[in-house]
Order: structure tokens, then sequence, then C-alpha cells
């Protein structure tokens, strides 16, 4: 699937959502189900194309810094939590998920992030883009059980990176944060929510 017609899904879905598109930390939250509604109206072989990009736009924020980052705005976070972070990225839009992958420090300027840093609620991370994708897969024709079978085959020979990209450091460490991060280091630091703490 052309990467802008990908994004333009998402994009649609976040439109769909509307003001409430930047949280998924909400019991309603809305941007899930926009997704399958749009994915829903492709054919299953577009969905499962659907599903292959995601695996390659995810595997693009697999770098140290961003995990770093993740750190410490979640207070820890591991393999799965990682793969959460990212899934809940993409759902912010691709100029937010360009942008953070490009510069983590930029998550800063996210309103849901400034809120996590008070300790009000808010979430990025999502348990799994494959729930609403395999929900429009299954409304667009396809089996239910054939899906992952399906998206395994379209995704077969892929290279998956083994480590995650770019520079890494002690995500514990407050100078090693504050010279890395220092945007986040300012909100989350002061407050005393530093990741591990």
């Amino acid at each position: 699937m052309d990467i802008n017609e990908w994004w333009g899904l998402v994009g649609r879905a976040r439109e769909a959502a509307g003001d409430r598109a930047d949280d998924r930390d909400l019991p309603d939250d809305p941007l899930p189900g926009a997704l399958t509604d749009a994915l829903a109206a492709l054919e299953p072989a577009q969905i499962v194309d659907f599903a292959v990009t995601a695996y390659e736009v995810t595997a693009s924020a697999y770098r140290w810094p961003l995990w770093n980052a993740a750190y410490l705005i979640e207070g820890g976070c591991g393999d799965d939590g990682f793969m959460d972070f990212r899934d809940g990225l993409v759902l912010l839009g691709r100029e937010a998920f360009t942008r953070a992958v490009a510069d983590p420090d930029s998550l800063a300027g996210l309103p849901v992030v400034v809120r996590m840093s008070r300790g009000e609620s808010g979430w990025i991370g999502y348990e799994s883009l494959d729930g609403p994708v395999k929900e429009a897969y299954v409304r667009a024709g396809g089996a239910a059980d054939g899906f992952h079978a399906a998206v395994e085959a379209a995704d077969r020979g892929r290279i998956r990176a083994g480590e995650p990209g770019g520079e890494n450091w002690d995500p514990e460490d407050a100078d090693a944060i504050g010279l890395h991060l220092p945007r986040l280091a300012a909100l989350f630091q002061a407050q005393g929510v530093s990741g591990g703490s």
C-alpha cells in the first residue's frame, strides 16, 4: 500500500474521532472504531496491505532514543510497552509520528504528554493495531481465522531489525535524559516523575 494512502486512512479515522483523537486513555476511545470503519470500506486484500505497511511504519520507530523517551513518559517501558507505544504513536497521525521518530523530545509538545507529566490521566500507547485492522478485515468479508495467515504471507521475506537503531543511554540517568531529551526532562523531572523512580 502506498504510504500516502496508508497515512490518509489514519488521518480519516482521526478526523472522525475529532478532538478525542490524541488520547488512548479514554474509556470510550473513538479512534480504534473510526479506524475500523475507514478500513472496512476496503477490500480484504487492501486491509492486509494496510497491516503489512503498519509493521513497516512501526518498525521505522524502533529506535533507542524514542524508546528512552517512552520510558521517561510512561515511568518505565519494556518490549511490549514499546510496541504499544509505537502503535499508539501511529494513531497520533503522520506529522506527530514523523516528528517524534526524528526528534523524540518533540513529544513534550503534545497535550497528552503534558497531562501525563502532571500525573493526570492520559496515554499514548495502544495495545495493538491488529485489533481494529482484523475487525475491519472480517467486516469486509475476510475470514477471521485467516487474517494473520494472510498478513504473514504478504509480509514474507521482509527482514526485521534485531536491535533498535540510534544512540542508546541509560533512561534512568537524569544527566543523560537532560542531555538527550531536555524538554521531556523539564516536564517529568520537574514533577519528580522520572522514569523508574
